[in-house]
């Protein structure tokens, strides 16, 4: 039996092709085999989450409404999640939430009253694997196109499609297999948490943001922190899509 409790997803990219910024719920469509591998996990007694960075409503280009539209419409198609968390922050907010910060991953997993030691995160980027080992979760990365190659390199688990990624958690999670020979030991090195990834504020420094898309010059936004460890939380958390 798989070890996995819960499988928390980033929603653009991964689940649902990615339409930057989308504010209409007819251009959302699934990716190959998305509701087939959903399907799969809840019959395993898996639960399933959302975890996506949405930006755009602090950048104006949609509202709470519309993200919440687009979320009801992903629903529809994919079948119900356990739990969804949203941040609608922008990078400069200094939000503990936003992706590659760990809150939504942290705060999903008390919802459903799951260590995040027994989640796993999959996601399209760097920022998706990051969270989750800032979180404690394990992480599978399915790279597309628009996924860095240095992100694939460095993610610990990858899959070529969603459909590989869940068959792989449903039957051998690669983190179950035997350890490897330990390397030799040398001079201990500290990194830097956001090292391998987006810095603390979830920018990429080639102009990327955490959500992979192209970042222009940044809105005057008031930040509204958002820690879900203390209670805080942002506007669009909750069940409700």
């Amino acid at each position: 039996m798989s070890p996995v409790k819960a499988v928390l997803f980033d929603r653009d990219g991964t689940l649902v092709h990615d339409v930057p910024y989308n504010a209409d719920p007819g251009l959302v469509r699934p990716v190959d085999g998305a509701r087939a591998a959903l399907d799969a996990l809840r019959a395993r007694g898996i639960r399933t989450g959302v975890v996506t960075n949405q930006s755009g409503i602090a950048r104006g280009l949609l509202t709470e409404a519309d993200a919440r539209r687009v979320n009801r419409r992903v629903e529809e198609l994919l079948g119900p999640f356990d739990v969804w968390a949203m941040c609608p922050h922008g990078p400069d907010d200094g939000c503990h939430c936003r992706k590659p910060r760990p809150g939504m991953i942290l705060w999903a997993a008390g919802r459903i009253c799951t260590n995040p030691a027994d989640c796993v995160v999959i996601g399209d980027i760097g920022a998706d694997v990051e969270a989750a080992h800032r979180a404690g979760a394990h992480a599978v990365l399915v790279p597309t196109p628009q996924t860095r190659p240095e992100e694939t390199s460095a993610a610990p688990h990858a899959a070529p499609d969603l459909t590989t990624a869940v068959h792989l958690l449903l039957n051998a999670p690669p983190w179950d297999e035997p350890a490897a020979s330990p390397p030799p030991t040398g001079p201990a090195e500290e990194a830097s948490p956001g090292s391998t990834g987006p810095d603390e504020a979830g920018t990429f420094a080639a102009g990327a943001d955490a959500e992979g898309h192209p970042v222009g010059p940044a809105r005057d936004v008031p930040a509204t922190p958002a820690d879900p460890a203390s209670g805080a939380e942002c506007p669009l958390r909750g069940r409700s899509v």
